[in-house]
């Protein structure tokens, strides 16, 4: 496995361990939780790209799409011949036969939906497959075989491998497959809105007529699509046009959120534990698809009710009684603006305090300038960190800080630039005043800085 380490790699990689192949791989340096995840399956990787790993052959090799077509154990694979499978390829021949595959797809929302799924459906009994793109709290890990006849799985638009250049959940087979949301993004790899509604009309394509929709009735490019669907189709959404959507109006408390859900007819109360109508959206999406397999009603509301998220999701990583930091992993302007009305939920009448790193290639782009505009707008205050991939952008197509900091000045949001991650580290602190939080949000890593923040916090306590 050439980039074992990736988020989707890696836990590909002890699913294969675990079914009883031997797996061996390569990477880069790997830190936790990937390192782990691989040690904990027996599986050690080696480091830096050779041809001479290849020995002994492999009976197959499973490129990551972190793999350029001039890696040389990639070039040394195809002189030999040995047979190749993106990732994607790979869970799909050895873990999707012969199962109901139910995809997770959407611009929004995919993991905590996923994760969501795969806990309603363990919780019930029904012992699912699943491959999720983040570390749920309240599973054992990310991915597990599973002897049901579900697996679920998070179908990423992402790029499959570099002699795959179609999106990742093209290779998913969905018997069942709900989709969240359809905004453009990725611009690296979908240059035109246009050329991104074509991926998603594929996947829409690939049901089967006894399949199963679950769509967002919410969004107009979504029902745009799923009207070509061959397959019956349910519409869930918080507006009372769909299917599935909340009866009255939702509580909107601290600690979750309260509401009735309308489902053909019916009425069942809900109480979901995280802030934000779009994790109700999300609960909502769940709740049509269990429902519709045969769930019953109690135990879906159960478990439900005991979901309590997924890691970089709206995650408290340090509280106490008049500070916080909250790490997510919000990019998007649309998942930046329903972020910050769900902090707004979880921390009623604090200061709210955002660090905002442009980490991808597209929240780096002057493209989403208005958008995040509006985006920030919820927020006290917005500390950015640099474009990180400025060098990778052109001045006409790079995002304006500056620019973006006076708007936000203008409309009364506080907005600052910092140089790096240090400058904003120090700042964040100076900002850590009794009633105020502090929210990470980043498509990366951020360098460590909520872990940082959320240790220093704590030192001062």
């Amino acid at each position: 496995m050439l980039a074992i380490g990736g988020t989707g790699m890696a836990p590909l990689a002890c699913l294969l361990q675990d079914q009883g192949h031997r797996v061996r791989g390569v990477d880069g340096p790997l830190y936790p939780p990937m390192s782990t995840l691989l040690e904990r399956a027996g599986v050690r990787p080696l480091q830096g790209y050779d041809p001479a790993h290849l020995e002994p052959a492999p009976d197959l090799v499973v490129i990551g799409n972190a793999i350029h077509r001039n890696n040389p154990e990639a070039q040394e694979a195809e002189r030999l011949g040995l047979p190749i499978l993106s990732m994607p390829q790979a869970l799909s021949r050895f873990f999707l036969a012969g199962r109901r595959p139910l995809v997770v797809a959407g611009t929004h929302g995919k993991t905590t939906t996923s994760a969501m799924a795969a806990f309603v459906y363990a919780d019930s009994g029904r012992d699912p497959g699943y491959l999720v793109g983040g570390l749920p709290h309240d599973l054992p890990g990310s991915f597990h075989s599973g002897s049901g006849e579900r697996f679920i799985v998070e179908g990423d638009e992402y790029n499959a491998a570099y002699f795959d250049r179609g999106a990742k959940f093209l290779h998913y087979r969905p018997e069942t497959l709900i989709l969240t949301s359809v905004e453009y993004d990725h611009a690296d790899l979908y240059p035109s809105p246009e050329a991104l509604w074509e991926s998603y009309a594929k996947l829409l394509a690939l049901l089967p007529p006894d399949g199963l929709l679950v769509a967002c009735g919410d969004s107009p490019k979504v029902r745009e699509l799923a009207a070509a669907a061959g397959c019956p189709t349910v519409f869930y959404g918080l507006s009372p046009e769909n299917d599935v959507h909340p009866e009255g109006p939702i509580e909107a408390l601290p600690e979750g959120s309260r509401l009735l859900v309308h489902d053909a007819g019916e009425r069942e109360p809900l109480v979901i534990r995280l802030s934000g109508e779009h994790n109700v959206a999300n609960a909502l999406a769940v709740w049509a698809a269990a429902r519709r397999d045969g769930l019953p009603a109690d135990a879906v509301r159960g478990a439900l009710g005991r979901f309590h998220g997924v890691k970089r999701r709206l995650e408290v990583l340090y509280e106490d009684a008049g500070r916080a930091v909250v790490d997510d992993f919000a990019h998007h302007p649309t998942a930046v603006e329903k972020t910050i009305g769900a902090l707004r939920q979880r921390f009623p009448r604090m200061a709210l305090t955002i660090l905002f790193e442009p980490r991808s290639l597209t929240a780096g782009r002057r493209l989403f300038f208005e958008a995040y505009c509006e985006a920030f707008r919820g927020a006290d205050r917005v500390l950015f960190a640099p474009v990180f991939h400025a060098g990778r952008l052109s001045e006409d197509e790079r995002l304006d800080l500056p620019a973006l900091a006076e708007r936000l000045n203008a409309a009364g949001v506080q907005a600052e630039i910092c140089d790096d991650d240090d400058r904003l580290f120090a700042r964040a602190l100076e900002l850590a005043k009794p009633g105020s939080v502090l929210a990470t949000m980043s498509s990366g890593a951020f360098g460590g800085l909520p872990q940082r923040l959320a240790a220093a916090l704590a030192d001062l306590r």
